[in-house]
């Protein structure tokens, strides 16, 4: 290795040089630990083989820790249970396989420690599991460990590895009243410096292979760090060693500034102090086990986490930094399955004890309090979420505490972080962003004590949505003028040819769209053939026996007759679009459009009646003032379920400060009235907002729905509306349609075999933007490029004119440069229109191929609410709109 090649390591600032003579005193360690995915592979060993040799060139000393192969834990875990003789022999095999297939990938025959290693783990798994205790569990959970580092000893052995016992290196700080499931499965190491087991290593050789999550108590026996143990055990060990680095070897790039799989444009994050990164990895960033970070810090030894998949990137540093450092958010994570308990007693209110009574509840039954908030009357906490408590024990723990406290329990919820320095400085900046929960039900709002978070726990039906929206807000938008971040998620693992099997249909058809804009500016094209396909697949939903267009998504005539030729009928807001619908369909009959007026003159009711639609009925209003209307007809009634959800909170349409539906607690009164007309009921209809992901929503409303068919014996058809999310940026999962329609379908089975025979409950859906989104694309020309200070802006042709769902919602659009589609993306954009306004910006820090004036820009998923909500602000004309159906 050349010296311009090490002065390019992601650690080369790391002392000692190597073209210094250090002399003969101690050797300088640096403590590698890799993960499951990390040594399941042979390119993976192939990598810590290089890595290794890296750092022995640079004249350090190297210890490895290592975890299980990857998936080997979980089918301990099974072992652990009570298996059957079959499933035990199963579980075994898979375990021998995995092993077996990695020494045939590596080209070597298992070592006779392996093989030996390997009988004894069969003896103990063969044990009837009956009465095992925490202790047996720990040592048959021990061997995922002890079978990979026996292999990987194997394959560094040409490094001069010396396999080393984790036993013999680690032992657990053993606790008074400590239960043995705490000692044995999830136990805490010492961490003080161990000059002689530094000495006894230098003298043993310069590379040792360890086994993580592994160590033992003062009799010897094995116990275990918990789940993520692997990252403890290298930090007590760089901390024993006082190493000059811990790395941390995964299957990601480093820490971002948010999940990922949730956020794709989530950046990288840098550098970190010790502070902010215990701060994410507690808080939900699960690329970094939370106890690993103290006794590192403690010792001043730097963390870089780094990605086995891509050495050469230099990943996340993590060092101690100053106190003074810029008040920023670092990150946006969140935490599933979080447990809410509140305690209500108005006696607490300057009762001495309270707390330390209720407290004392929760130590004796060892579950760990997480975040707390009180008030006079009131104490709301969360659990741990790494605290694991048998089903039975908690049912005595919660008998126990209501003796204290009124007791309410709520599960499934998600706690979603900002994390970041100075947090209490921000938060006049933050309040903008925070507008993002209005509407949602917050169960719990916590500010750290050590101002690194500002925490609010919610349903888990919001989480991901809420997560983007306060990333976009909070990090996005001026992620380019911070030294701190990185790339982009996207930009890190962007494949080298840009072309992907699931390519857009517009990427088949560029040079057809280059076509159509020969001489044009901006144009809304549509690709009817992408719409049928959406509409195809809601038809073949067993769950919903109709599907209506929401024609107020796009009502363009040429899309209109393809959905109609799908065999969809059509909803509409407005006389206006009934009208349209029948112009542009003829062969449509009035009764198959559901028209669902909103706050509508009395004209438009008394007109839809004469044609024959069929109506829907959101007020009390109608029915109270104009009942003659309604007299012998059969109706829909739209229903507030008080239950909202949504990408935006102007796009909720439920809940109180929604303008929309009847609130259940007047359906009485609309079935008194309705029933003086002789009006009858046949449908409850709900729609509980736009751009939902949560699959479960639908049931949700269902379920909702189905206690009120009491009330109206008639009904037989529940609507629930639209709102399907489509994919909004690249590589997002489309919506789960699947699981929604089980889970509706298992609904409806049930209730129309509790109705019985003679009635039977049919279920409407009737999506806009998931018909029409992705079929439509906005294209429009560069004009002009600007740089002010840090923003590069890039102008096009036409902006919220056409497309105001960014500026008005805060939506997400992809952007791309359709004249550069085989570049790489090297610059971030600001994508703006050229209308006079601030808000006129399509998309903020867009990675793009460096554009030029008169390239044309492609807008995705612009085939919904785009040239309907368009205007001639500033007297330019929205684009014309063009259709590609071939």
């Amino acid at each position: 290795m050349s010296k311009d090649q090490r002065n390019q390591h992601p650690n080369a600032n790391l002392s000692p040089d190597p073209n210094t003579d250090r002399g003969p005193g101690p050797v300088p360690w640096i403590v590698m630990k890799f993960g499951g995915t990390s040594v399941s592979s042979a390119d993976r060993w192939n990598t810590i083989s290089e890595q290794v040799r890296l750092h022995l060139e640079d004249g350090y000393g190297v210890v490895v820790v290592v975890s299980a192969l990857s998936g080997v834990t979980n089918l301990l875990n099974r072992l652990c249970g009570s298996p059957d003789s079959a499933q035990r022999d199963e579980i075994i095999g898979k375990i021998e396989l995995r092993h077996s297939a990695l020494w045939d990938s590596l080209e070597l025959a298992p070592s006779a420690l392996f093989s030996q290693l390997w009988q004894q783990f069969v003896a103990l798994a063969g044990n009837r599991p009956e009465g095992r205790s925490p202790a047996a569990h720990a040592e048959l959970l021990s061997f995922g460990e002890r079978l990979s580092s026996a292999l990987g000893a194997s394959v560094l052995a040409p490094l001069g590895c010396v396999l080393q016992d984790a036993g013999r290196m680690l032992q657990i700080v053993e606790i008074p009243n400590q239960s043995d499931r705490q000692k044995f499965l999830a136990s805490r190491c010492d961490d003080r410096v161990d000059s002689d087991l530094a000495a006894r290593l230098a003298a043993e050789g310069r590379v040792h292979l360890t086994q993580g999550f592994i160590a033992t108590d003062s009799a010897g026996a094995t116990c275990l760090l918990g789940r993520g143990g692997s990252d403890s055990s290298a930090a007590y060990l760089a901390a024993r060693l006082q190493a000059a680095l811990l790395e941390i070897w995964t299957d990601v790039p480093g820490m971002f500034s948010a999940d990922p799989r949730v956020v794709p444009d989530a950046r990288l994050l840098q550098q970190l102090s010790f502070s902010e990164a215990q701060e994410l990895a507690s808080m939900g960033a699960s690329v970094l086990h939370p106890p690993s970070i103290k006794p590192v810090q403690a010792r001043g030894i730097p963390i870089s986490i780094r990605d086995t998949t891509r050495p050469d990137q230099p990943g996340t540093r993590i060092e101690a930094r100053s106190q003074s450092s810029e008040a920023q958010v670092k990150g946006v994570v969140s935490r599933n399955n979080i447990v809410v308990i509140e305690m209500d007693n108005p006696a607490m209110w300057r009762q001495a004890g309270f707390l330390a009574d209720s407290f004392a509840v929760f130590k004796e039954f060892g579950i760990s309090v997480d975040l707390i908030a009180t008030s006079e009357s009131t104490v709301t906490v969360t659990l741990d979420p790494d605290s694991s408590i048998e089903d039975e024990l908690f049912s005595d723990f919660l008998e126990k505490l209501s003796l204290l406290t009124r007791v309410q329990l709520k599960t499934h919820c998600v706690s979603i972080s900002l994390v970041g320095n100075a947090i209490r400085t921000m938060l006049g900046q933050l309040s903008g962003a925070l507008d993002v929960f209005q509407d949602r039900q917050v169960h719990m709002v916590t500010q750290s004590a050590n101002d690194l978070n500002l925490t609010l726990v919610v349903g888990e039906e919001h989480a991901e949505q809420l997560v983007q929206k306060l990333h976009s807000l909070l990090i996005t938008a001026a992620a380019d003028l911070r030294n701190d971040l990185g790339p982009s998620w996207l930009e890190l693992t962007l494949p080298a040819d840009v072309r992907v099997k699931s390519a857009p249909w517009w990427y088949e058809r560029a040079d057809a769209l280059h076509g159509l804009m020969s001489e044009r500016d901006s144009a809304f094209v549509y690709h009817l053939e992408t719409a049928r396909a959406a509409a195809r697949r809601l038809q073949a939903l067993d769950s919903i026996s109709r599907v209506l267009y929401s024609i107020k998504a796009n009502h363009h005539p040429a899309l209109l007759a393809a959905l109609a030729q799908e065999g969809l009928g059509f909803e509409c807001v407005s006389l206006a679009e009934v009208l349209h619908v029948l112009d542009c369909v003829p062969d449509i009959k009035a009764r198959e459009i559901l028209f669902t007026p909103n706050f509508a003159p009395r004209e438009e009711y008394a007109r839809a009646m004469d044609l024959g639609v069929t109506l829907t009925i959101d007020s009390l209003h109608p029915l109270r003032y104009w009942p003659e209307l309604f007299a012998g007809h059969e109706l829909f009634l739209r229903v507030d379920l008080d239950a909202g959800y949504g990408h935006h909170k102007k796009v909720i349409t439920a809940g109180a400060g929604s303008k929309f539906g009847i609130p259940i607690d007047h359906l009485p009164e609309a079935a008194s009235l309705l029933a003086a007309q002789g009006a009858r009921v046949v449908g409850l209809h709900t729609h509980s907002g736009s751009g939902v992901t949560h699959a479960g929503a639908w049931r949700e409303q269902l379920q909702r729905l189905v206690p009120l068919l009491g009330q109206f014996p008639k009904v037989r058809v529940l609507d629930l509306g639209g709102g399907l999310a489509v994919p909004e940026r690249p590589r997002q999962s489309a919506m789960d349609l699947e699981v929604m329609d089980q889970e509706l379908h298992a609904l409806v089975r049930a209730q129309n075999s509790a109705l019985g025979s003679g009635r039977e409950i049919e279920v409407w859906m009737e999506p806009g933007r998931y018909l029409a989104a992705e079929s439509g694309v906005l294209l429009a020309r560069v004009t002009q490029l600007k740089t002010k200070g840090d923003y590069h802006y890039v102008g096009l042709a036409t902006g919220m004119n056409s497309l105001i769902r960014p500026a008005l919602y805060g939506a997400y659009h992809h952007v791309v440069n359709l004249s550069a589609l085989e570049r790489q993306p090297d610059r971030r954009y600001r994508v703006v229109g050229p209308i006079c306004e601030s808000g006129d910006v399509i998309g903020e820090a867009r990675l793009l191929p460096e554009c030029a004036e008169g390239d044309l820009m492609l807008v995705s998923n612009a085939g919904a609410y785009g040239r309907v909500m368009s205007s001639s602000y500033n007297m330019r004309p929205p684009a014309e709109e063009l259709i590609l159906d071939s």
